[in-house]
């Protein structure tokens, strides 16, 4: 009896210990993922016009690749705007070396599009050189 009892709480321990483990996962490095796509803003809003269930299932919360121009810089909120599309959140800090108006290669999780603002979600990211 006493080793039943003894047997039946080692399988709850490792029972519970894996399915801690199943939900906590660790956080992605993105940074040192490979990018799932490469895309350009202009594919991105062709896909989302077609049919956005589909992109959304396409790109939601995978890393892409998007080279753009950058139009504008906040710094308050640590990101950019790519080609007046595209808000891009940095992991980190915002890179020093980020000029308005020149072309910019970055890789990020993307989030998803927002309607309201009518512009794509980036975040987590970081300059490809």
């Amino acid at each position: 009896m006493r080793k039943k009892l003894l047997i039946t709480i080692f399988l709850f321990i490792i029972i519970g210990i894996s399915m801690c483990l199943y939900i906590y996962k660790g956080h992605r490095d993105i940074e040192s993922e490979t990018a799932d796509y490469v895309v350009t803003v202009n594919e991105l809003e062709r896909e989302f016009t077609s049919n956005d269930s589909l992109a959304y299932i396409k790109y939601q919360d995978k890393t892409i690749e998007l080279t753009a121009r950058v139009t504008s810089i906040d710094k308050a909120s640590n990101g950019i705007v790519m080609s007046e599309k595209v808000f891009v959140a940095f992991k980190n800090r915002l890179p020093q070396n980020i000029i308005s108006g020149k072309s910019l290669k970055i890789k990020g999780r993307f989030l998803g599009y927002d309607e309201l603002l009518q512009e794509f979600k980036i975040d987590q990211s970081s300059v490809v050189h």
